[in-house]
C-alpha cells in the first residue's frame, strides 16, 4: 500500500494475471454467502430462495416463484383430461387437478429427501432443496469423497420416486377405478414413473448422469474423467430430447393419437422438448465448469494471497503507517495494542477516501475494521476450506495467523476474488 493508498506487488502477495477466458465461459466471483443463514419462517420470503416451507432435517426447503406457473399449468392441462374421463365433476375437477399437483411435487420433495439424508449420512452439508420449474434441486456443498457414495447418492432419488410409484400402484388396487381417488393414484403413479426413468438417463446433471459419472471415476480413479463423460452424455442427451421427442409424439409412438404437424399439440411438443433440452445441456455444462473449478481450488491458498503488513498502534497518522509500510514494502496495516495484540485491520477502501492534505492529521483508528470472530484466518487454509471460512464471517479484509498465532499478513477479499476468477479463467 502506498502513500495514495493504492496497493503496490511486493513477495508476498504476486497475483497470477487472468489468461483470457476460452469462448462461451463466464468467470463468476466467490460463493456469496449462505442465502438461508438467517432464521426464516414458514411462509417467509428469502431473497434468492422463494418461499421457506419448513426445515425437515435441519435443511430448508424453498418454493421457487416458478412453481406456481408449473402448477397452473398442471392443474389446467390435468383438468382438461378430467374432463373427458369424470365429465360429472363439472368446475369441480380443477381442485382435483390442483390436488395433484400439490400431491405431485409433495412426491418430487420425496425424491429430493432421499438425496439429502443420503448426503447428511455421508457428512455431506446440504444448503437447502429448492422445488422449481420441472422438479427439484438438493443444494449439496460438498463433493463426495468415492465413487461409491456419489453412485448411492445418485441412485437414492429414483429409488425413491419407483417405491412411490409401487405404493400409489397399489393404492389402484384398492379403490374402485373411473372414480376420483382411482384417476389421482393412476396419474401419481405415472408421473413417478416418469419421474424416476428420466432421472436414470445417463448424463449429467441427472441422477443417471451422476451414476455414470461414479462409474467412470471407480474405473479410471479419476473423478475429472467422469465428470466429463457424463457431462457429454448429458449434451448428446440433450439434442436427442429435443429431436426425439417431438417425432416420438408425431409417430403415435408413445401410445397417443398423431398430431397434425403445425398443429397446437404439435408445437406444444416441441416448446415441451425445447425447454427439457435446454435444461439438460446448461446443466450439463454447469456441472463441467463446477468440476474444473473444484480441481482448480486448491491453488487458492491464503498463505500465497496474504499481503505483507506492518504494525501500528491506534494513535498512529495515516502518513505516518502509510510511510512505514513503503518502506517495509508491506501493503497492508495492522492496529495493535501497546503489548502488540493486534486488534483491528485499516480496510483499504477507507485509506482511498482521504485525501492526501489530511493523512497527517486522521488516525488509523477511524480507519480501522475491529477483529470479530472469524476474522483471523489461518495461513493453512486452502480451496474450498477457504472460501467457506471467509463465507461464514464476511468481511472486507481478514488478519492471517501463523498456526503459533504470529501474525503473518492481510487477506484481502479483492485479491481472493481475483484468484478465484483467474482459476475459472484458466484453459482446461
Amino acid at each position: 500500500m502506498d502513500e495514495s493508498g493504492k496497493p503496490q506487488d511486493s513477495q508476498e502477495s504476486a497475483q497470477p494475471q487472468p489468461p483470457h477466458a476460452p469462448d462461451g465461459a463466464r468467470p463468476q466471483g466467490p460463493p456469496e454467502p449462505p442465502k438461508d443463514s438467517g432464521r426464516a419462517k414458514p411462509g417467509e420470503r428469502k431473497p434468492g430462495g422463494g418461499i421457506l416451507m419448513g426445515r425437515p432435517f435441519g435443511v430448508p426447503v424453498y418454493v421457487a416463484p416458478s412453481w406456481f406457473l408449473v402448477a397452473a399449468l398442471i392443474t389446467w392441462v390435468f383438468g382438461g383430461q378430467l374432463e373427458r374421463v369424470l365429465p360429472e365433476l363439472g368446475v369441480a375437477r380443477y381442485l382435483v387437478s390442483l390436488f395433484f399437483a400439490v400431491a405431485f411435487y409433495a412426491s418430487v420433495l420425496v425424491h429430493e429427501l432421499a438425496h439429502t439424508i443420503a448426503a447428511l449420512r455421508f457428512g455431506l452439508p446440504v444448503r437447502r432443496i429448492q422445488l422449481q420449474f420441472f422438479g427439484g434441486v438438493s443444494e449439496i456443498e460438498k463433493e463426495s469423497e468415492t465413487p461409491g457414495r456419489e453412485f448411492v447418492l445418485a441412485f437414492v432419488g429414483p429409488l425413491l420416486s419407483l417405491v412411490l410409484a409401487g405404493v400409489f400402484y397399489g393404492g389402484m388396487r384398492l379403490v374402485e377405478p373411473g372414480t376420483v381417488p382411482g384417476v389421482l393414484l393412476a396419474g401419481l403413479m405415472i408421473s413417478n414413473l416418469i419421474v424416476a426413468v428420466f432421472n436414470l438417463l445417463p448424463g449429467l446433471p441427472l441422477d443417471g448422469g451422476r451414476m455414470l459419472r461414479a462409474v467412470v471415476w471407480k474405473i479410471t480413479g479419476k473423478p475429472m474423467t467422469g465428470t466429463v463423460a457424463a457431462a457429454w452424455v448429458g449434451r448428446a442427451l440433450a439434442v436427442t430430447v429435443l429431436i426425439g421427442l417431438p417425432l416420438l409424439t408425431h409417430t403415435g409412438a408413445l401410445g397417443g393419437p398423431r398430431p397434425e404437424i403445425g398443429g397446437a399439440d404439435s408445437l406444444t411438443d416441441a416448446l415441451l422438448a425445447a425447454i427439457l433440452a435446454a435444461i439438460i445441456w446448461t446443466g450439463a455444462g454447469n456441472s463441467l465448469r463446477v468440476a474444473r473449478l473444484r480441481e482448480r481450488l486448491p491453488d487458492l491458498r491464503a498463505r500465497t494471497l496474504t499481503r505483507r503488513a506492518v504494525p501500528v498502534e491506534p494513535d498512529t497518522p495515516l502518513s505516518e503507517a502509510l510511510r512505514r509500510a513503503n518502506e517495509a514494502g508491506a501493503r497492508a496495516l495492522v492496529v495493535v495494542d501497546r503489548q502488540g495484540t493486534p486488534t483491528a485491520v485499516v480496510r483499504e477502501a477507507a485509506v482511498v477516501t482521504v485525501p492526501e492534505h489530511r493523512r497527517p492529521w486522521v488516525s488509523v483508528s477511524g480507519l480501522a475494521q475491529e477483529l470479530k470472530e472469524g476474522m483471523r484466518v489461518s495461513t493453512e487454509l486452502a480451496g474450498e476450506e477457504l472460501l467457506e471460512y471467509l463465507r461464514a464471517t464476511p468481511a472486507t479484509e481478514y488478519l492471517v495467523v501463523e498456526p503459533t498465532g504470529e501474525i503473518y499478513g492481510v487477506l484481502s477479499t479483492a485479491d481472493v476474488e481475483r484468484a478465484f476468477v483467474a482459476a475459472m479463467a484458466r484453459p482446461s
